[in-house]
């Protein structure tokens, strides 16, 4: 008996802890064309975009894509510095310049019941994601939304 009814426990935290995680499980991911980025690069910033969608209780990720090679441009990359020199954002290394930026797009549904920030049961697209690095370093999440 207490065979099976360990059997059952260990099933059970199992089912919980992969239930979990169906917020980001099954994602279609669209990498796009990229002569800057190549599939690891996007793929390191993409996890940074999922840990941080993790913590969004209720909220079911469909997608995210790559949108262009453009959004690295002079423009953005000094954006980006300028948030991370006024304290608008916190980085892992704050002395180093962002030397390189990148932007996904994903679409996402809220929780039915509503919540937080989010219109109930409501189908969000095109959500923005900006994330930067400094050289060969790692993805900073900068922003996100509309």
């Amino acid at each position: 008996m207490k065979k099976h009814l360990a059997l059952f426990a260990a099933m059970l935290i199992t089912f919980g802890l992969v239930a979990c995680g169906n917020n980001i499980q099954d994602i279609a991911i669209d990498y796009g064309k990229s002569n800057i980025y190549s599939k690891s690069d996007m793929d390191a910033a993409i996890e940074v975009i999922k840990d941080e969608f993790a913590a969004w209780e209720g909220c079911e990720l469909h997608s995210i894509s790559y949108t262009s090679d453009e959004c690295n441009s002079k423009e953005n990359i000094d954006w980006v510095n300028s948030l991370r020199e006024d304290g608008s954002i916190t980085v892992t290394n704050e002395s180093a310049e962002f030397t390189q930026c990148i932007e996904f797009v994903s679409d996402f549904h809220s929780p039915k019941a509503g919540g937080g920030a989010w219109e109930m049961d409501y189908e969000y697209t095109a959500w923005q994601w900006w994330l930067a690095r400094t050289d060969n370093g790692e993805w900073n999440l900068i922003t996100w939304g509309y």
